[in-house]
C-alpha cells in the first residue's frame, strides 16, 4: 500500500503544469502567435500593436561621437521589416533606451516608464552596460522586470549583446560571453523569448570582419543593427 500511495502522488504531481517538464525558452513560432494574430488584423478588428525596446545606447541610437541615428537602428529597422510584412497593421515602436544605463536604473524606472506604455512586446537588452555591476546584480534587476511584465502578460524577449571591440569576444568566458549565457538561462528558466545576435556576432569576429559593423568601438553601425533587428524579427515576422 505504501509503494501505491506513492505511486498514486508521482503521478498526481507530473499531471500539474510544470512538473515533470523541462524548463525551456519559448518557441519561435508559437510564442507570439496572438501577437501576430494582431498584426494580421484588418481595420476595424484591428488594434495598436506596442512593442518596447528597453535598454543602454544600442536601442537608444547611439552611433559614433554621440550621434543618434534614430532611423538606421535596431527599433526603427524592426519596424520597418514589421510593415513590409503586415501593411495592414498598426504598430508603435517605442524607445525607452537611454544612453549609458545598466539593468539596474532600467528596472528602477520599468513601472513608471515602460509598463505604462502597455507593451504587447517587451524587448530587454542591458548586457553590453551590465559588465560594470557584474553577474549578480544584473541578474536580479533582469529577473525583476521578467517578472514584473509577465505580471502584465507581457510578452518578453531578452536580447543579447552586441560587441566592445575592447573585449575580445572569441575569449572563453570574457564578461560578454557570461552575460550572454545568464541571459539565455533565464529566458530558458522563464519560458520566454531570446534574440541572439552575439552568436552571429561572435562569427563576424572569427572571420576579422567585425570593424564593419561597428560605428564606434562599442556601438555598431547600421550592418550591426541590421543583424541585430534581423534576430528579433524573426520572433515577429511568420516564418515560411
Amino acid at each position: 500500500m505504501k509503494y501505491l500511495h506513492w505511486t498514486l502522488v508521482t503521478l498526481l504531481l507530473l499531471s500539474l503544469p510544470g512538473w515533470g517538464q523541462q524548463a525551456q525558452m519559448a518557441d519561435k513560432k508559437a510564442y507570439l502567435a496572438d501577437v501576430k494574430k494582431q498584426l494580421n488584423a484588418v481595420w476595424p478588428k484591428n488594434r495598436t500593436v506596442n512593442i518596447v525596446f528597453h535598454g543602454h545606447s544600442v536601442p537608444a541610437g547611439f552611433w559614433h561621437d554621440h550621434e543618434v541615428h534614430t532611423l538606421e537602428s535596431y527599433p526603427h529597422l524592426v519596424l520597418k521589416a514589421l510593415k513590409e510584412k503586415y501593411p495592414y497593421a498598426v504598430i508603435n515602436t517605442i524607445v525607452t533606451a537611454i544612453g549609458g544605463e545598466n539593468s539596474q536604473k532600467g528596472n528602477a524606472r520599468l513601472e513608471k516608464e515602460v509598463l505604462v506604455h502597455r507593451p504587447d512586446v517587451l524587448l530587454i537588452d542591458y548586457a553590453l552596460n551590465d559588465r560594470f555591476i557584474g553577474l549578480e546584480k544584473s541578474k536580479e534587476a533582469w529577473e525583476d522586470m521578467i517578472r514584473k511584465a509577465l505580471a502584465q502578460n507581457i510578452k518578453v524577449i531578452l536580447v543579447t549583446p552586441s560587441p566592445d571591440q575592447r573585449v575580445d569576444i572569441l575569449a572563453a568566458d570574457n564578461p560578454l560571453e557570461q552575460h550572454t549565457e545568464q541571459i539565455r538561462q533565464l529566458a530558458i528558466k522563464y519560458g520566454i523569448g531570446l534574440a541572439d545576435p552575439y552568436v552571429a556576432f561572435k562569427k563576424i569576429a572569427a572571420s576579422g570582419k567585425l570593424k564593419e559593423y561597428m560605428s564606434h568601438v562599442n556601438h555598431p553601425n547600421q550592418s550591426g543593427h541590421e543583424l541585430i533587428a534581423q534576430t528579433i524579427a524573426e520572433w515577429l515576422v511568420e516564418q515560411p
